[in-house]
């Protein structure tokens, strides 16, 4: 079979890294596609996962993006046409389902957010849906996808993945955090056009704890990674390139995020994990923070830094979690195949 899988934002290339490799060990062809957002085309060369740029991203203003959705729709028909796909699968990826659809190519779409308005086109066109049993159907429904459509995985997205690592383990390798000191922060998601939040609020809390602790600002974007290199954050490290949630979980005392599949990344697998996300939660952080996995303290403080660091530690992976996870890439796996072949 021919599956093409296409990317719009880092956090997929997780999601799919194992899968599109297994699949092609197993003789299938893959072709990916990726729209260059974040830091996107260096984990795919990262991974080493061959890849074609199709598209880009059209920032914030959502008059842009509805200038842009139909460009890329438009790119990827003239790119896949020719290539005989036999099934396209991706993850938050608005434009995906439509082109396969236009094509006559079946198409499995996965999305954890019920907040995305892109999600409406994508249901509608996708063949099946895939969404985390802890999101409600019911808010799925209103966007427009069909009950025989939608599939409930066990779990949530990010264990579909984290299995693989840290399942068979009872705790994290890692050195001794309490000694590391570091803490690492992923700001805000400030050009997805579902955020609302406030931009760069968490200046005063790096300012401020930079001294006591080795700060790690894990930017999204170009304009991040300069706004962190300004002088008032002098001896915060500021990587320009992307690190592995292993390497992040080895030394991390605390994580502190602002909504995004990085901070469920720590959550789950025992990181001690604060969400500063300033706007409505989703349903499956709502259910981490139930399960006691992470914090919300979205007007957080160094003070609450201090206390919350006093008070917890990192735990082991979240057994329940992954083990659902394992169950769901076997699902998706055996979707892939049993639609594609059809």
């Amino acid at each position: 079979m021919k599956i093409w899988f296409d990317i719009s934002n880092a956090p997929h290339i997780n999601l799919f890294n194992n899968l599109i490799k297994e699949l092609e060990a197993e003789g299938h062809e893959i072709i990916v596609t990726c729209r260059p957002l974040s830091n996107a085309v260096s984990l795919l060369n990262l991974h080493n996962i061959r890849f074609t740029e199709v598209g880009r991203h059209y920032g914030k203003d959502l008059f842009k993006k509805i200038i842009g959705y139909p460009i890329r729709v438009r790119q990827l028909q003239k790119f896949i046409r020719p290539l005989d796909v036999n099934i396209a699968i991706t993850q938050s990826t608005f434009t995906t389902p439509v082109a396969s659809r236009l094509l006559g190519i079946p198409c499995i779409y996965m999305n954890d957010n019920e907040f995305a308005k892109g999600n409406i086109p994508s249901f509608l066109c996708a063949t099946k849906v895939l969404i985390p049993e802890f999101l409600n159907i019911n808010k799925v429904r209103k966007q427009g996808a069909s009950l025989h459509k939608i599939i409930a995985y066990p779990g949530i997205k990010e264990g579909i993945y984290l299995w693989q690592s840290y399942l068979s383990n009872d705790s994290i390798s890692r050195t001794n955090t309490r000694t590391q000191k570091k803490i690492y922060i992923r700001p805000e998601p400030r050009t997805a056009q579902y955020y609302k939040g406030e931009l760069n609020f968490l200046d005063e809390v790096i300012v401020t704890l930079k001294d006591k602790f080795q700060i790690i600002i894990l930017t999204r974007d170009k304009e991040q990674f300069k706004h962190y290199n300004n002088l008032k954050f002098s001896g915060v490290y500021v990587p320009e390139k992307p690190s592995t949630f292993q390497d992040i979980a080895k030394d991390c005392l605390l994580f502190i995020g602002a909504g995004g599949t990085m901070t469920r990344e720590m959550a789950v697998i025992g990181i001690s994990t604060i969400s500063v996300y300033q706007d409505d939660l989703l349903d499956v952080d709502k259910y981490l923070i139930k399960l006691g996995l992470m914090q919300h303290l979205p007007k957080l403080s160094a003070n609450d830094v201090l206390e919350y660091i006093n008070q917890n530690d990192s735990k082991s992976p979240n057994k329940e979690l992954l083990n659902k996870g394992k169950i769901t890439y076997y699902l998706i796996k055996s979707l892939i195949q049993e639609i594609g072949k059809k």
